[in-house]
């Protein structure tokens, strides 16, 4: 499907990735006929500034979605449920950033450097995957295509960005009554944030151990690739960072890949920077991924503990709220107005 100068619906525009996704919008110039703003009722009424003027937020409704071409959804799992499906009745393609329809296998779950072909077998809605999962598989793909990646091994080091703008929030609040010496009960996070890191805040399965975020992580980059083979284990931990995610990665491929090899397939990736330079011991950091498009990747060498060779392993930094949210939205809705 393809569409030209749509009318464009954000939902959730006052959250954190919503401001990113009218951003995202705003700087990549994206060729929009009016953008329109939905929210919680008691966001109804705010202004919100876009490209040299305010658009007013209105509250979420089935029938206000009407008129909508494409809908960018960020407003949660029972909000989607609930509006994406009425959002297309309407007449409009919707990408949903929740977990809601990631792994219904009638949405295609996008990643448009990986599969942009999916997006053409959409049926009204499609899937922006989970953060972590794109900026842990997003450097991967290239390597995948070249030589069968078997098995991954992740470890992901999550910024307060990924429970939203109150939690991020949190995080600065706690960090200050904390350096004051004041005590401060956590509102949003289970455990106190500031000079501290704990498991991700999401379910356990009791049967496998593993966490929902953890869950998402395995099954979403099995779909994304398109491989039900590849052997997955992730841990993922929330870390006081307020809005880049970091991962580390071993990756066991089908062949030997030596760490030359790798950087060499990963300087031409797109949406991809190196960033490896061990004599100065300058690596992907936080500080530096936030506010950019690029997933940074470095620390790049051999898995000392394969002596098949077959392995390295490597550390990746993205943040979250662009490419593990809501610029990765914008570039699916880029492939629709093409």
């Amino acid at each position: 499907m393809e569409m030209s100068n749509p009318v464009v619906a954000v939902v959730g525009a006052t959250g954190a990735v919503g401001v990113e996704l009218m951003r995202c919008l705003e700087q990549r110039r994206f060729p929009l006929k009016q953008l329109r703003l939905f929210a919680s009722p008691r966001s109804a009424g705010k202004r919100l500034p876009f490209a040299g003027t305010e658009i007013e937020v209105e509250a979420l409704t089935g029938p206000g979605l009407a008129g909508t071409d494409i809908a960018l959804f960020s407003a949660g799992g029972a909000a989607s449920r609930e509006f994406a499906p009425l959002a297309v009745t309407a007449g409009a393609v919707v990408v949903d950033n929740s977990s809601a329809f990631r792994m219904d296998p009638a949405v295609p779950l996008v990643i448009p450097e990986i599969n942009a072909e999916a997006i053409g077998d959409h049926c009204g809605i499609i899937a922006n995957p989970n953060c972590a999962a794109i900026i842990a598989i997003t450097p991967l793909w290239p390597i995948h295509r070249r030589n069968r990646i078997r098995r991954l091994i992740i470890s992901t080091y999550q910024a307060a960005s990924g429970a939203g703008a109150a939690a991020m929030e949190e995080l600065v609040e706690s960090t200050r009554a904390h350096l004051e010496g004041r005590d401060y009960r956590p509102r949003v996070l289970p455990h106190p944030y500031a000079f501290n890191l704990f498991s991700h805040n999401t379910r356990i399965d009791p049967a496998t151990g593993y966490n929902d975020e953890e869950t998402k992580v395995i099954n979403e980059t099995r779909k994304i690739f398109g491989d039900p083979d590849i052997r997955v284990a992730a841990t993922c931990v929330r870390v006081p960072v307020l809005r880049a995610h970091a991962v580390s990665v071993t990756v066991e491929c089908e062949n030997p890949i030596a760490p030359a090899e790798a950087r060499a397939i990963l300087a031409g990736a797109p949406g991809v920077r190196i960033v490896d330079d061990p004599e100065r011991n300058y690596f992907p950091m936080p500080k530096d991924a936030s506010g950019q498009d690029d997933i940074l990747v470095g620390r790049i060498r051999r898995d000392l503990s394969d002596p098949s060779g077959r392995s390295i392993a490597l550390f990746a930094v993205g943040d979250q709220l662009l490419k593990g949210a809501a610029l990765n939205a914008v570039q699916i809705a880029e492939r629709l107005v093409q």
